[in-house]
């Protein structure tokens, strides 16, 4: 028997089978777990979760003769009532980039709890628990639905100690904004960055002394890292009702279009389209992120680069979309304007790839820092636009991803 009760009535001993509310709120990464620490009782009584569903059938019941909230006699009649509500909840209107950072690095600070706790638990053995990774990337989608360059932009700005973790989170979001612009439909799109979340546990089983290593990997380091793919594949086996798609991603995200990927050596048609995804998504964002041998690279250079790998690493239309999903000139990139100013992209806009809104802050003529503008190139009345990018090593300015967050660091 299913009972919904107040968060009240928990006791040690309950199998605490949902929440009820949004993942944001409580204070666990999943659900389906029998209480065993009084402290985690406290902090849900110390969360906004007023409400949660128990199983009496394994765990603990409320005393004999107390008041529950409601009753169901299936899985699929709670689920029905927690997908009602989530579904009522959701707040999906488009926002600006700058409204949604705040909630964005939110959802950062959670993810990155979550993703420490699946790897801790993958290491241990234990199966994934798919149910709480869902939850975790519908707060994802909805940030990317709302803005689809906040997010992808604040989890770039990961420290190398966390670039295990939140990278996993960079690629869903990613994997989320190039189903969309590939059209793909929500069921779709869902497992896309259910795919991207998980498509690197295998990296819990590799040793952390080569995992962390600061510098270039030896032969056999790197022989050991390449067995990553079906390291994961074999941690998901064992899980309950994993998506397909998510096994496929996490096993062939590494394959190339030429043939001379890992581990099947797949090529072209022999790669699903999720694969192709995840490959493309993975690859951005490890070379645009801080690793603890080497500085990420900016956003548009990065493009360039992987434009000239394209032929034989990627998928042409898939990279080609993913292109289009960020922009040509991604938040965070450094360009020149033809009036000889700099700026950093602050956001992408409907009219043009080509036209962002830019924060000006720097002038070539006089070789000196300007007070910060923001410039909307997509406008008619911009008189202004972009000749070209701009190495940010070059110039060594300090401050150019709080440029474009209008913050001081990541909150995670």
């Amino acid at each position: 028997m299913l009972k919904k009760i107040g968060v009240h009535q928990l006791t040690v001993g309950m199998h605490l089978k949902e929440f009820c509310g949004s993942w944001m709120e409580h204070p666990f990464w999943r659900t389906g777990f029998v209480i065993t620490d009084p402290k985690d009782i406290q902090s849900i009584l110390a969360s906004s979760i007023k409400e949660v569903w128990i199983d009496c059938s394994k765990g603990l019941d409320v005393s004999p003769g107390e008041k529950v909230v409601s009753e169901a006699e299936s899985d699929a009649q709670v689920e029905a009532e927690l997908n009602a509500v989530a579904t009522s909840a959701r707040d999906v209107a488009p926002v600006s980039t700058s409204e949604e950072l705040e909630r964005a690095a939110r959802i950062c600070l959670q993810s990155k709890r979550a993703v420490i706790s699946m790897f801790e638990e993958a290491r241990m053995g234990k199966a994934v628990d798919t149910g709480g990774a869902k939850k975790l990337v519908e707060e994802i989608s909805d940030s990317v639905i709302r803005n689809p360059g906040a997010l992808i932009s604040l989890a770039r700005l990961k420290s190398a100690d966390d670039y295990t973790y939140m990278h996993s989170v960079a690629v869903c979001a990613m994997m989320v904004a190039l189903a969309k612009q590939l059209g793909l439909n929500e069921e779709q799109t869902r497992a896309a960055g259910l795919a991207g979340l998980m498509h690197d546990l295998g990296k819990a089983q590799m040793p952390m002394e080569v995992l962390n290593k600061p510098g270039k990997l030896t032969d056999e380091e790197f022989a050991i890292i390449k067995t990553h793919p079906e390291e994961g594949f074999k941690l998901l086996q064992i899980s309950d009702s994993v998506d397909p798609v998510v096994m496929d991603v996490c096993l062939h995200h590494h394959e190339k279009t030429d043939g001379s990927g890992y581990p099947k050596g797949l090529k072209a048609d022999e790669i699903s389209l999720f694969a192709k995804m995840g490959a493309v998504c993975d690859v951005y964002d490890a070379i645009t992120s801080n690793r603890p041998y080497k500085a990420g690279w900016d956003p548009a250079e990065s493009l360039r680069k992987m434009a000239e790998w394209a032929n034989g690493h990627f998928d042409t239309q898939v990279f080609q979309a993913f292109v289009k999903s960020l922009g040509i000139y991604p938040i965070g990139s450094l360009v020149r304007l033809n009036s000889g100013r700099l700026g950093v992209v602050m956001e992408q806009t409907a009219k043009s790839l080509t036209m962002p809104r830019v924060k000006v802050f720097f002038s070539t003529k006089s070789n000196m820092r300007i007070v910060p503008v923001v410039v909307d190139l997509s406008l008619p009345t911009a008189n202004d636009k972009i000749v070209g990018r701009e190495d940010p090593a070059k110039w060594k300015f300090a401050d150019l991803n709080e440029l474009w967050s209008e913050q001081t660091k990541p909150s995670w």
